[in-house]
């Protein structure tokens, strides 16, 4: 049953994952009130106090199942963070050891083309690095791929980790050396080089003054272009204002003209109609002269009607005559200023075709478009050298990101290999975990579905709790009673006491004694029931402080292993991470033997452990009763020898009579009370537990018909909103049909628009392609003005450049005429000390002279 004690226990994620005995023990001393509930509980039969105790033990394994997760979870984190900073570190410390190398085989290079025959002493070679470096690219080589450096890489890695700092620092200060001592024979080389500039110096004054007659000449084109690029513009300008406005009033005209056509088709129908009904009047008119000459003695009414008829349809259609001449008319009037305006537009367009240059040049937006374009083009320039620069950084860049590319694809597929084995045996492992998951859903579900029917056993429950409360008070009654009785034996004995006299004293003392003794027993029994549950919240308190201080020092612990890991390398922290997962999978195995255990652990072995703590608690108290019989004896021992007389013992035994069956009335009630009141908590437990329970189950209750109101209202409002949107789909309906007459009749008006738009469409694309022409064209003008000023920007520059140059060059030359002239004093001196000296001090001079020759030179 300890294990289900331990199930009851509330295990946060912040628990500590120890060693399974010492939870075990640590649940034991905690817990034992605890179990006693899941004995109680099931009163009707067993089958229910096995799906309590197993509702308990599934809630202790879904709690370890979510401490399983969130340790899988951090270690996970620790591996990515941990890989990400292996990666980062190993790629800086490949850049860092490759760009070295690079720049040593730069200088090598270098100096063997600038001195092939020169004689290399320290600086010849590199010292031989101790960590392994990409092999250095040549001029031969350059054609060849480049080698995989992936084991060089994993070398250099390698012997970081196993060398120690003074090996690293000396070989960094070896390297230092060699590459100090080459950039100093470079550095040597370049003055030298400077001081061969100045036979080149007359040819670039040659060059320069080449240079200025082409600036000068390139500068008046320039002004010539832009001046005829300004005129152009102008013209341009002008002559797209008259086009538009010929536009503006060619499409006036057309609107008039289609209006107008409109007119005359209406008067034509009207003429149409009147020339029917003129007809049918004539005829009518003919048919009533035959009447008329037929039937002579009818009235002429009729006849003279008709008459007035067809002179009002005569005035008519003389009226409607004049009205369609005035038409024609002003229909005339209008095409004559239509083709006016064609040929208005021909001659602008003419006009813009061969606009003259001084225009363009004289005004003055060409003059602000030249000052724009010569800022435009000084920024230009200083936009290119800055893209030239930034192009050579982007081809270095360029080339190191490939190689550093090449590395990292190396080193992740490295990494990915390690990573597909470990991931493999996370799924693995994830797998088994959610099968073992799997099951307890399976379990906890039977078990959800067990305790829905556990409603009449709650209610039952109830009643049982009811009445052991009354059957408690009538207890504590009867125990009040029993104290009552036993305050007024002790009265009677003290009163036989006193008559006893001084053997009744004595015997008096003894059982005052013996009184505060029992009173003592009752008190420490209390006191001792007090302690234990003191003792109790004390343990909790303590095992909480256990766990803060636990918590506490693995976050101290977490800070120094993640201080740790910064300063360690990254294999040793996989490693540990790897031992890590295995102690998760071996306290996994352990989780699922201790579930076989629960599972298989039948109800007979849980009676037999409580049977074995009772027998336990028992034989104690036997102990104790035995060690106070004793202790008992001894005085009866020490008071028989005192006391001779027979009277005194008489009413010593009766006394002790009393007090012996006193004792076991106590003891009874002692017995009784303590069975009492272990009943009562654990029928408070229980129904504590019980009431935890219901208002669970209530709260769920409560929840489920929240959600059902919710469900409801928003039934009831979907209802609403499905018939307003059937109002508005049959209004809708109605309205779809009134627009589609509407448009059926639009669709006419709109096809006879269309057929006038394809007129004017054609119109337009023919005056949208001349215009394409004309802009290519100006386009084109306007292309070569810009190269032309642009090359005359560029020249300027490079006038600039060539004269900074020059001056630099002169200020140079005279620097080396002074220190020729210094030297060539040096030697006509040394010469004539030589002279004047021996021959042999003269041949140990000339090797100082030579010495000294060198080092100016170099």
């Amino acid at each position: 049953m300890s294990g289900a004690g331990g199930g009851k226990r509330p295990s946060g994620g912040d628990s500590p994952p120890g060693p399974p005995e010492k939870k075990s023990k640590k649940e034991e001393k905690t817990t034992t009130t605890l179990i006693e509930p899941i004995r109680i509980a099931g009163v009707s039969s067993t089958e229910e106090m096995d799906m309590k105790v197993l509702q308990f033990k599934n809630k202790k394994l879904c709690e370890r199942l979510e401490q399983r997760q969130t340790m899988e979870d951090e270690l996970r984190e620790k591996i990515e963070k941990l890989e990400k900073r292996q990666a980062t570190d190993d790629t800086t410390l490949l850049i860092v050891n490759r760009y070295w190398s690079q720049l040593d085989e730069n200088v090598h290079v270098l100096r063997k083309r600038i001195e092939p025959d020169a004689p290399v002493t320290s600086t010849s070679a590199p010292p031989a690095p101790p960590l392994p470096e990409p092999t250095p690219l040549e001029e031969d080589d350059a054609s060849l791929p480049p080698a995989p450096l992936s084991d060089n890489a994993k070398g250099f890695l390698s012997t970081l980790e196993h060398s120690s700092e003074e090996e690293l620092t000396l070989h960094l200060q070896d390297r230092m050396q060699f590459s100090k001592e080459a950039i100093v024979c470079l550095v040597c080389v370049f003055d030298r080089l400077h001081t061969c500039e100045d036979e080149s110096q007359s040819d670039n004054i040659n060059v320069n003054n080449t240079l200025l007659e082409e600036n000068t000449r390139l500068r008046d084109l320039a002004t010539l272009l832009q001046g005829r690029h300004h005129k152009m513009s102008m013209e341009y300008n002008e002559l797209v204002d008259k086009v538009t406005s010929s536009e503006t009033k060619v499409s006036e005209m057309e609107t008039t003209v289609e209006d107008l056509q409109w007119d005359i088709e209406k008067l034509r129908n009207r003429e149409q109609k009147l020339n029917k009904h003129l007809s049918e009047a004539m005829e009518q008119l003919k048919s009533g002269y035959s009447s008329s000459g037929s039937s002579g003695g009818l009235p002429g009414g009729q006849i003279t009607l008709n008459i007035q008829k067809f002179e009002s349809l005569n005035a008519e259609l003389e009226h409607n005559q004049e009205l369609a001449n005035s038409r024609m008319a002003e229909l005339e009037k209008l095409q004559v200023e239509l083709q006016e305006a064609v040929r208005e537009s021909e001659k602008l367009k003419m006009d813009l075709r061969n606009i003259p240059e001084d225009v363009v040049k004289e005004t003055l937006e060409y003059k602000c478009l030249q000052s724009q374009f010569s800022l435009l083009y000084n920024e230009s320039l200083g936009v290119k050298t800055q893209l030239d620069e930034a192009r050579a950084l982007l081809l270095t860049a360029k080339n190191a990101h490939l190689r550093q590319i090449e590395h990292m694809e190396s080193d992740e597929l490295s990494l990915q290999k390690k990573l597909r084995t470990e991931v493999i045996q996370l799924e693995d492992t994830l797998a088994q975990v959610r099968k073992e998951y799997e099951m307890l859903r399976i379990e906890f579900e039977q078990n959800l579905a067990a305790n829905e029917q556990a409603g009449p056993i709650n209610r039952e429950m109830r009643h049982l709790i009811s009445s052991l409360q009354n059957h408690n008070l009538q207890l504590k009654g009867d125990v009040q009673r029993y104290k009552r009785k036993l305050r007024e034996t002790q009265m009677e004995i003290n009163k036989l006491r006193c008559q006893s006299g001084d053997t009744g004293v004595q015997i008096g003392e003894e059982t005052t004694s013996e009184s505060i003794d029992v009173k003592k027993e009752e008190n420490e029994d209390q006191e001792e029931e007090e302690e234990r549950r003191k003792e109790l919240e004390r343990q909790r308190a303590r095992e909480r402080e256990r766990e803060t201080d636990r918590e506490r020092e693995r976050e101290r612990e977490r800070e120094r292993q993640r201080s740790d890991e910064l300063k360690r390398k990254d294999s040793d922290t996989l490693k540990m991470l790897r031992v890590e997962l295995k102690k998760a999978q071996e306290s996994q195995k352990e989780m699922k033997l201790l579930l076989d255990m629960y599972k298989s652990a039948p109800k007979e072995q849980r009676d037999k452990v409580q049977l074995m703590a009772a027998e336990r608690k028992s034989k104690a108290e036997v102990d104790e009763l035995r060690m106070r019989v004793r202790e008992l004896e001894e005085r009866e021992r020490k008071e028989s020898k005192k006391l001779a007389d027979e009277d005194a013992l008489r009413k010593i035994r009766v006394a002790e009579e009393t007090i012996e069956h006193l004792q076991k009335k106590l003891a009874a009630t002692k017995q009784e009370e303590e069975a009492l009141l272990s009943e009562m908590d654990v029928t408070g437990q229980a129904f504590e537990d019980m009431q935890e329970q219901n208002s669970r189950l209530l709260q769920q209750l409560r929840e489920k018909d929240d959600a059902n109101f919710k469900l409801m209202s928003e039934r009831i409002k979907s209802n609403q909103i499905y018939k307003l949107l059937k109002e508005e789909k049959e209004e809708l309906a109605d309205q779809v049909l009134t627009f589609k007459t509407q448009v059926d009749a639009q669709l006419l008006v709109v096809q006879k628009l269309e057929e006038k738009e394809g007129i004017l469409q054609s119109t337009l694309a023919a005056l949208e392609k001349e215009l394409a022409v004309r802009t290519q064209a100006l386009e084109l003008n306007k292309r070569k003005a810009v190269e032309a000023a642009q090359l005359a920007e560029d020249l300027k520059v490079q006038l600039e450049h060539t004269q900074a140059k020059l001056k630099e060059i002169q200020v140079s030359v005279a620097e080396n005429r002074t220190a020729r002239e210094r030297e060539s004093s040096n030697l006509k001196r040394a010469q004539a000390e030589t002279e004047a000296g021996e021959t042999e001090e003269g041949g140990g001079g000339d090797q100082p002279v030579q010495g000294q020759e060198k080092s100016v030179f170099f």
